[in-house]
């Protein structure tokens, strides 16, 4: 009697543990968990990175913030930089989207070049992205950058009366250790609320 009340819980307690997971619904694929394509300001940012779903997850901490919309500098429609990071998944990863001259150029489509690794003033006088992943096949962060002619981000609205930009972007990155090992970002997309996006918790 004893052997089945243990079978029965193990059988329960495999059970649960299979349906739980922490970065997702595992009924989806990684696309279908991906937010919709929008231009309302919705607050929402995802993409794939070597097939493996990315989107903001807010820490715990008060500082932990999953997003942040940063102005450029000296002025602040210089260029723009999303600052994206989850602090929730087993693993976690972040990303660095820099876009230059949108507030001059507007809606279209922009080339993303070289990234040195830095952000802000420290950073190049172009578009670029760099990245920071776990990649199982080293059991280590590795860190990705863009090169020149990787990729593209389409600015498909920008309000500034309004504080909305919004995009896709897909883009191939490089190993900052390794030229050979290059993956990609595929099926990007944000809607912002540049107002109220860095104070959000994103579950």
């Amino acid at each position: 009697m004893k052997t089945k009340i243990l079978f029965s819980l193990l059988i329960l307690i495999i059970s649960i543990s299979s349906c739980s997971n922490d970065d997702g619904d595992t009924a989806l694929t990684p696309e279908q968990q991906l937010p919709p394509i929008t231009t309302t300001g919705a607050n929402t940012f995802g993409c794939l990175i070597d097939g493996v779903l990315f989107k903001p997850r807010s820490g715990s901490l008060p500082f932990d913030n999953a997003l942040l919309f940063l102005g450029g500098y000296p002025n602040a429609t210089d260029y723009y930089e999303l600052d994206i990071r989850d602090f929730k998944s087993e693993r976690t990863a972040s990303m660095l989207i820099h876009i230059h001259n949108v507030h001059t150029l507007g809606v279209g489509t922009y080339t993303i070049n070289l990234s040195n690794g830095m952000n802000s003033i420290d950073g190049l006088n172009h578009n670029y992205l760099h990245c920071r992943v776990w990649r199982n096949s080293t059991q280590s962060y590795q860190y990705y950058r863009s090169f020149n002619n990787s990729g593209t981000i389409t600015i498909t609205k920008y309000d500034f009366g309004n504080r909305i930009i919004s995009g896709t972007f897909s883009c191939r990155v490089q190993n900052s250790t390794n030229p050979n090992d290059i993956i990609e970002i595929t099926n990007g997309r944000f809607d912002l609320d540049w107002d109220t996006c860095s104070d959000k918790v994103w579950p």
